[in-house]
C-alpha cells in the first residue's frame, strides 16, 4: 500500500525536443535522490554547443535553477514551475537552447522553456517515491522468537546481543510502522524499546 505521504518521480531519464522559431529546445530529466546528484547531471548532459543550458532540479525540500544567461525569470524558474506543476520529486530538468535567429521575447521564451520541461516530464514514466523508516529494536531474550516472526519479510541491517537482550537494526515502510508499534507493544507487554533512528525515501 503507498502512503499518503508518497510522491513521484521519474522512472528513468527522458527527453523531448520541441522547436520554437528555429530556435531548438532539447530538455533532458532524469530522477535524482541528492543535489549533488542533479548537478552532476547537469553537467553531464549539457551541449556545449547550444547557446543556453538552463535547468531546474527539486529534492525534497531542497530546490535550484539557473537561467545561464537567459533573461532573468525566463527559464530557469518555468522550468521549475514544471517539476512542481506536475506534482514531482527528486527530479532535475535540463534544457537546452540552440538559437535559430529569431528573437522570442521574454514571454516566449518562458512558453518555450516551460513547455519543453513541462512536456518531457509528461511523458516520461513515473513511479512512487517510498517513505521509509530505519529502526531499532530491544528487548530481553524471552521475546526473540516472537520479534523475529515479526520482523520476518523486513530487511534486516544489524543483530546484536548484550546483556539487556537482543538488539536489531531494520527498515520499513512508514506506513507499516504505526501497526508495527502496536504489535510489539501487544506481544512484548510493554518490555520491547522501539526507536525510530531516521527517516529514508527510496528513490
Amino acid at each position: 500500500m503507498s502512503s499518503v505521504h508518497s510522491r513521484l518521480t521519474l522512472e528513468r531519464p527522458w527527453s523531448h525536443e520541441l522547436e520554437v522559431k528555429h530556435s531548438r529546445f532539447v530538455a533532458q530529466a532524469a530522477p535524482v535522490a541528492s543535489p549533488e546528484e542533479a548537478l552532476a547531471y547537469v553537467q553531464a548532459v549539457r551541449n556545449p554547443q547550444a547557446t543556453h543550458n538552463c535547468w531546474a532540479y527539486k529534492v525534497g525540500s531542497l530546490y535550484r535553477f539557473s537561467d545561464d544567461g537567459e533573461p532573468s525569470g525566463t527559464a530557469g524558474r518555468p522550468i521549475l514551475s514544471a517539476i512542481e506543476g506536475q506534482g514531482l520529486d527528486g527530479v532535475v530538468v535540463v534544457v537546452a537552447r540552440t538559437f535559430g535567429g529569431i528573437k522570442l521575447g521574454a514571454g516566449g521564451l518562458v512558453r518555450a522553456y516551460g513547455g519543453a520541461a513541462s512536456e518531457c516530464l509528461r511523458q516520461a514514466p513515473k513511479r512512487v517515491i517510498v517513505p521509509r523508516v530505519r529502526c531499532s529494536l530491544q528487548a530481553p531474550f524471552e521475546f526473540s522468537n516472537t520479534l523475529f516472526h515479526l520482523l520476518a519479510g523486513l530487511h534486516r541491517e544489524a543483530e546484536a546481543y548484550n546483556e539487556a537482550g537482543l538488539s536489531v537494526v531494520f527498515t520499513l515502510d512508514e506506513d507499516q510502522l504505526p501497526l508495527f508499534q502496536e504489535q510489539v507493544r501487544d506481544q512484548t507487554r510493554g518490555r520491547a524499546l522501539l526507536r525510530v533512528l531516521e527517516r529514508l525515501e527510496v528513490y
